[in-house]
């Protein structure tokens, strides 16, 4: 990303101002989006919460819902984040075992596997001490 971000402070886009190198990796990511998701578009991202806080989630979430909301872009998002799935609107395809299937947000096997998380943490993390 140092490369590619060099590259943006270069050949700025709308914000001549956005200088990359100067955010922590998850603001940079978030700037990259606002900066480069403006218009119509086919946008992919593959696990774009791999950059992000819990929060930080929220506000890319917000990013797309407006983005798709546009009516003009499309968004295609491979993710392991249960609240980046919940993107209202989406069309849902899980991908496992089985192979592909269409899902809502609460049959995900993530959305499962989380709320059983934290519902007991204990009964998860005592086997990382047996």
């Amino acid at each position: 990303m140092h490369g590619f971000f060099s590259y943006l402070e270069d050949n700025p886009a709308r914000s001549p101002e956005a200088v990359f190198h100067e955010l922590s990796h998850g603001v940079s990511f978030l700037e990259l989006i606002r900066d480069r998701f403006t218009g119509p578009g086919l946008y992919l991202l593959d696990e774009p919460e791999s950059a992000l806080s819990f929060t930080g989630c929220l506000a890319l979430l917000t990013v797309l819902f407006e983005l798709v909301g546009s009516g003009t872009a499309q968004v295609i998002l491979s993710t392991h984040s249960a609240l980046l799935a919940a993107l209202p609107g989406a069309d849902i395809l899980e991908i496992g075992g089985w192979g592909m299937r269409t899902a809502t947000w609460s049959e995900l096997d993530l959305v499962q596997n989380w709320r059983a998380f934290l519902g007991e943490p204990e009964a998860f993390l005592r086997h990382l001490v047996d």
